[in-house]
């Protein structure tokens, strides 16, 4: 394993500790993620929170292990982008300045996310061991994120409405 598997695979364990902590974190309390999506204003709010936590979970075991990479970043960029088009983007670009935090944190995991489709996993992955990493070119990574922003988009565009501001 040379150097740059070395670092492809600190990030990707890294974005797999912070997607399955998200995952456990939702899966332990689907009422109260639930919840938390309806004061959003997402629809169907208990299917949501289901759905973020296997999600979540499968996206970080996905990147963890390697296995069908390209699948589990296209997952972490619709993840990032429904954060980021529900919540982050109207408290602006750092984490600090709102109660909703501002969007550098899911842009930053989307980018690393990108850098994996781009580049691929690395040696030290199920993807490269079955030599199911050929898909890694460059072009096709760029495929791959859009169409991870075009599923978020998706699930914006279904579940999501912008709640209305409290009353004073």
């Amino acid at each position: 394993m040379n150097a740059a598997d070395t670092a492809l695979l600190i990030l990707r364990m890294w974005l797999a500790i912070v997607m399955l902590a998200h995952g456990i974190n939702h899966a332990r309390s689907i009422d109260g993620t639930a919840s938390w999506f309806e004061s959003k204003g997402f629809r169907q709010p208990r299917l949501n929170a289901r759905a973020s936590a296997a999600g979540e979970l499968a996206i970080g075991l996905g990147i963890a292990t390697g296995l069908l990479t390209s699948f589990a970043v296209a997952g972490l960029i619709a993840t990032m982008t429904v954060a980021f088009g529900s919540i982050h983007r109207f408290a602006g670009f750092f984490v600090f300045k709102r109660p909703d935090e501002g969007y550098e944190y899911v842009a930053t995991l989307a980018v690393a996310a990108l850098a994996l489709a781009v580049i691929g996993p690395g040696a030290a992955s199920i993807d490269s061991a079955l030599s199911i990493d050929v898909t890694f070119d460059g072009w096709t990574g760029l495929i791959i994120a859009l169409a991870g922003v075009a599923a978020g988009a998706a699930q914006l565009a279904v579940f999501w409405r912008r709640p209305a501001p409290p009353a004073n």
